[in-house]
């Protein structure tokens, strides 16, 4: 990061002046401030400090205990928010926020780091208060417009101006199509919506995880043909709890929709449909969609209910594998969203929790002075800071060993996390270049076997012939997206079929277990399946 003496000066400054809730450490050592004896003492200087500052506290690292700005080693940055961290935990305290400043090193350093790190009084919060939603929908239909609304309770413009508090990439803010999955989360509390004054401030978004008590994530997905592939993950590899398919009123059902809606159906996830853009028709074809949306959802074997009719509480107690809930919504006028609010707030979190540690890598990152950082929605289990793990398999079979720095969910520090949160958890022990997509971390001690080939029983849901052995769609198993061969039991599968078949990845193992659900698509045909039974030694 370029310097900027001037806010760094200011930091400091600041903290001359307030005195009792700022710290000033040129590093922080495991073998000197955890050693015996001193650990209580500095996490009880540390909570004197929370509460010197009412709640929170500012530690500046890579400075002298007069303030001089020095800069440490990367290494001897990461490691000093590592002691920092446990110190905090130990103190009943949280590392809200990192700013870090690349400075001029003195003695043998050439360049080195300062950073400033928030250190907030923190509570933990409960994961069963905690719903994730993927969103689907074909492009333009107001997906990401949709979510915006909700997070801030701010009305779009009629040009996507909510849109961009999700789309992340500078080209899909240009273009108003997003490209990659992005996600956003508000919250509820006693007085109801805690919504995010300004989402393109990280710190907005920690504000809400931290004084929600429930919260709503969403993993925003791309509409777009050509990223149908981007979409397939985020449905099928995030642990989802809900889907939201958005269909606009001005356009109704597309091929995409129908597509979109197949996927989430075809995963058993409870979804709710969210007709969008009434502001722009009259009454009588909004009745029009909504006729062609439950005529869609009756020809997939699933039961629309009609929330304008029937009410949110009925549509929250019914909605399951088989009943969709059809709410008809517009972000400009903000129709619709009083009863989306009242849905995401009393719905039940649907995903399990139980079993040991498994988080699958959907992406992965580098953060100055923390270092590798692998994000994903954490499959089952709890993680926490200082856990040791494995993550694998790499392209031979292997697993290498890492070890838990921090973990963050929605740009705020937590000590620990459980299933369904979607968390970035920052890895010693691995270079990001080595940390990709489709990897899972399990514990050190879980004995993870590398798949290459496993036994399904598969669905075609569409395919102009019939499949024979060999066929290689790409399949979408958790956040895994890999070409594989198939092989039907009995030479053959038709459009229509419920079939067995040996499944091999084409390229290099993953982790893969029985029961997992997954879908593979090739051009325009595509299909659903469920893992039936994998082998030790399939890695090899």
């Amino acid at each position: 990061m370029s310097p900027d003496r001037a806010v760094l000066r200011r930091a400091i400054e600041r903290g001359e002046r307030e005195g009792g809730s700022v710290e000033f450490k040129e590093r922080l050592t495991e073998e000197l401030h955890l050693a015996d004896g001193r650990l209580a003492s500095l996490a009880a200087q540390l909570r004197h400090r929370v509460l010197s500052g009412e709640g929170e506290a500012t530690y500046v690292v890579g400075v002298t205990d007069d303030g001089g700005i020095a800069g440490i080693s990367p290494d001897e940055f990461s490691e000093s928010m590592d002691v920092l961290s446990l110190l905090a935990e130990e103190a009943g305290a949280h590392i809200e926020e990192v700013q870090t400043w690349g400075v001029d090193g003195e003695g043998d350093n050439d360049t080195g780091i300062v950073g400033v790190a928030t250190v907030r009084e923190g509570r933990r919060l409960e994961d069963d208060d905690h719903i994730v939603v993927g969103t689907a929908g074909h492009v333009d239909h107001g997906k990401s417009t949709l979510v915006g609304s909700l997070l801030t309770g701010t009305p779009d413009d009629g040009e996507g101006s909510t849109r961009s508090y999700l789309d992340v990439q500078p080209h899909e803010v240009e273009r108003g199509l997003s490209a990659d999955l992005s996600y956003g989360v508000y919250g509820f509390d006693d007085d109801g919506p805690v919504r995010m004054d300004n989402p393109d401030r990280k710190s907005d978004r920690a504000r809400v995880v931290e004084e929600a008590d429930r919260l709503v994530s969403f993993v925003d997905t791309v509409g777009h043909e050509p990223w149908l592939r981007t979409t397939i993950r985020g449905l099928v590899g995030q642990k989802l709890d809900y889907g939201l398919l958005t269909v606009a009123a001005d356009d109704g059902p597309t091929k995409t929709t129908r597509e979109h809606l197949g996927i989430l159906l075809a995963t058993d996830l409870p979804t709710i449909v969210a007709i969008t853009k009434s502001d722009l028709v009259d009454d009588q074809r909004v009745a029009e969609v909504e006729r062609e949306v439950e005529g869609l959802l009756r020809d997939a074997d699933k039961t629309p209910l009609r929330v304008a009719r029937h009410g949110v509480d009925v549509a929250i107690e019914e909605i399951d594998e088989t009943v969709v809930p059809v709410v008809t919504t517009s972000a400009v006028t903000m129709e619709g969203m009083d009863d989306l609010d009242a849905m995401f707030e009393a719905l039940p979190k649907t995903a399990g929790q139980d079993g040991e540690f498994r988080m699958y890598v959907d992406r992965s990152y580098n953060v100055q002075g923390v270092g590798a950082v692998a994000s994903g929605t954490i499959k089952s289990g709890t993680v926490e800071a200082g856990d040791e793990l494995l993550l694998g398999p790499m392209q031979d079979g292997s697993f290498r060993e890492v070890e838990v720095r921090s973990i963050e969910m929605h740009y705020h520090r937590v000590d620990e996390a459980r299933a369904g949160r979607i968390v970035g958890i920052a890895l010693k022990g691995v270079d990001e270049a080595d940390v990709e997509r489709g990897m899972a971390l399990v514990p050190r001690d879980a004995d993870p076997t590398p798949v290459r080939e496993f036994e399904a029983e598969v669905m075609v849901l569409n395919h102009p012939t019939r499949i024979d052995a060999g066929y290689e769609p790409v399949v979408h198993l958790e956040t895994i997206s890999e070409a594989a061969q198939f092989f039907p039991e009995g030479g053959q599968l038709l459009p229509g079929d419920n079939g067995d078949a040996r499944v091999r990845f084409k390229f290099r193992p993953y982790l893969v277990e029985e029961g997992q659900r997954f879908v593979f698509r090739e051009g325009r045909s595509k299909g659903v399946g469920t893992v039936t039974g994998v082998s030790a030694g399939e890695g090899e």
